[in-house]
């Protein structure tokens, strides 16, 4: 590879190992290859001064690596992740048009990034499901990022909310950024008729209760899993457009050795994303 110099800014997507082989590599989906290895998961990965890209991979992945744009910052680069993740879900999985209304579940970073990708697409009401302690910091955010409505679900009934805010044209999408049982179930309730359920996030929990609704509305369940180049494409232009804001996430920056306050300020909802920075030799 001879495009790639010295001292040029780049952002991983992440990928450090896939076979490209198999049916998922042949389309382009690297992140479905089965023998995928991902920078810490299978191999070295970050949380470090310098991070080693096995080179192997741009043989296969020529766009495991992008260059940052100018006026993209290496912070705003860092929180990629969950921005294409966000934007595959609703820009490219979803069927998604200007004046449907969606319902976002979760307000981590997987959420608070698909409230802009669903205001970018042109929703009317973008509703965010979250619970207790999202009201400390993310709940701002959220407001001024695109969000129009919260529906406390530790005191609330998301489905009767929804359905009231939504009124008689109904919720056309549902961003599922938690993976319970509960969220699916609710959707299948809160969804109107030829209605989409894109499922992002992942839990282990079995299901309980009835999906015929599926089948009785004509329900579409979305499998989502991360993000491909287009993805990556798009919200590397749209950062450098000005058009998404990726600062807003950026709720902390410490420095490496105070690895461990980060973790602790998400896990109290403290935080929606916090940047590490080197500090050592």
């Amino acid at each position: 590879m001879t495009e790639w110099k010295a001292g040029t800014r780049i952002v991983s997507d992440n990928t450090g190992y896939v076979c490209g082989v198999c049916p998922a590599c042949e389309n382009g989906d690297f992140l479905l290859c089965p023998s995928r290895k991902n920078l810490g998961t299978g191999l070295d990965g970050a949380f470090a001064k310098y991070v080693k890209i096995p080179g192997e991979i741009l043989k296969i992945h020529r766009r495991a690596i992008w260059e940052i744009p100018k006026g993209v910052s290496f912070e705003e680069a860092a929180i990629l992740d969950p921005i294409c993740n966000a934007y595959k879900a609703i820009a490219q999985k979803s069927h998604l048009l200007p004046g449907q209304n969606v319902v976002v579940y979760g307000m981590g970073p997987l959420g608070m990034a698909s409230i802009q990708i669903a205001k970018l697409m042109g929703a009317v009401n973008i509703l965010a499901v979250g619970r207790k302690g999202d009201e400390k910091v993310r709940l701002k955010i959220a407001r001024e990022t695109g969000m129009t409505h919260f529906i406390d679900s530790s005191s609330e009934d998301p489905v009767e909310k929804a359905r009231q805010i939504c009124g008689p044209n109904g919720c056309g999408l549902i961003v599922d950024c938690v993976g319970s049982g509960p969220v699916l179930r609710q959707g299948l309730e809160v969804l109107r008729p030829n209605g989409e359920f894109v499922r992002v996030g992942t839990r282990l929990d079995p299901l309980d209760f009835s999906i015929n609704e599926i089948s009785n509305r004509e329900i579409t369940i979305q499998g989502h899993m991360g993000y491909d180049t287009e993805s990556w494409r798009n919200c590397l232009a749209l950062l450098s457009s000005g058009k998404l804001n990726a600062r807003a996430l950026i709720t902390h920056k410490l420095p490496l050795s105070q690895w461990e306050k980060g973790f602790e300020l998400m896990e109290a909802k403290e935080a929606v994303k916090v940047i590490l920075t080197y500090d050592g030799d």
